[in-house]
């Protein structure tokens, strides 16, 4: 699934789960940080295009390091050092972090139904748990846009609710300005809604 699905997703968990900004932001990124590995995609670009130089990190090193047992225990452990509840951001994090795992063993398919992406779980030290969904369907399928709409409108709804959304992750004073002004587009539209013809 799209960095940005699995985003939604592990921000509604800790949303629902942590009572304060940071072990929120701890859990939220647990659940897309096991897409690190995929970062050798800006160097195959890079190269491709700056140094005319064909290179395929992101083909061989994504879906390798970060999306297995190896991942989630150094993720984990990393991610419960700066929380404020350790216990329940480690397992939190721990959750959604194999949440991710999960939506890429179902949803993370290429185009051709042969081009399926598999979780090798002991990777980067064993090949011996690849699990292979061979029903896995595509990246861009329609189940992957009916997933992330669904979890967009439920993170909609929770930041009117709660009064902080997925944006604060990564920056709390854009988050103030967002929250604000979805409030404010919400407060007007709402007596649209109860109206009667």
């Amino acid at each position: 699934m799209s960095p940005t699905t699995h985003l939604l997703a592990s921000w509604i968990i800790a949303a629902k789960t942590t009572d304060n900004p940071r072990d929120c932001r701890l859990v939220a990124l647990a659940g897309i940080l096991p897409d690190a590995d995929g970062l050798g995609l800006v160097v195959d670009v890079f190269n491709n295009v700056v140094r005319h130089k064909h290179t395929d990190f992101y083909q061989n090193y994504h879906h390798v390091w970060l999306h297995g047992l190896f991942g989630a225990a150094v993720t984990t452990i990393l991610l419960t050092c700066f929380a404020r509840r350790h216990l329940r951001v480690a397992w939190l994090a721990f959750l959604t972090y194999h949440l991710h795992l999960l939506c890429d063993y179902v949803g993370s398919r290429g185009p051709d139904k042969s081009d399926i992406w598999p979780i090798d779980y002991l990777a980067p030290f064993s090949q011996k748990a690849t699990w292979f969904c061979h029903w896995q369907w595509q990246l861009f399928g329609w189940q992957n846009l009916v997933i992330s709409a669904a979890l967009f409108i439920m993170a909609m709804a929770m930041t009117l609710k709660l009064g902080h959304s997925v944006i604060g992750v990564f920056n709390r004073k854009a988050d103030k300005i967002f929250v604000a002004t979805l409030q404010k587009w919400w407060s007007s539209f709402q007596p649209r809604l109860t109206r009667k013809p």
